[in-house]
């Protein structure tokens, strides 16, 4: 876990809609693939869930790391598995 991915999941979380990579990296002011990877890497964690074709909202899981309820380790060790 890193800054952007707190940024993504904060976004989506305040947001409270399903967004593209295309429309977080304008609003992030990231480029859409570096978007698109760390999504994919949120996804893997259950952090976030793809909605429709290629749009992603935040996951209960997801909000859950945001309020300090999950530690990053604890997902870290997750996706290790």
């Amino acid at each position: 876990m890193n800054q952007t991915d707190d940024r993504i999941l904060a976004l989506l979380d305040e947001s409270g809609l399903m967004l593209s990579p295309a429309v977080i990296a304008v609003n992030l002011d990231y480029t859409r693939n570096w978007v698109s990877k760390r999504l994919a890497l949120l996804l893997d964690a259950g952090l976030v869930q793809k909605s429709q074709s290629s749009y992603y909202e935040i996951t209960d899981l997801g909000e859950q790391y945001l309020s300090g309820e999950i530690d990053a380790s604890v997902l870290e060790d997750k996706s290790a598995e």
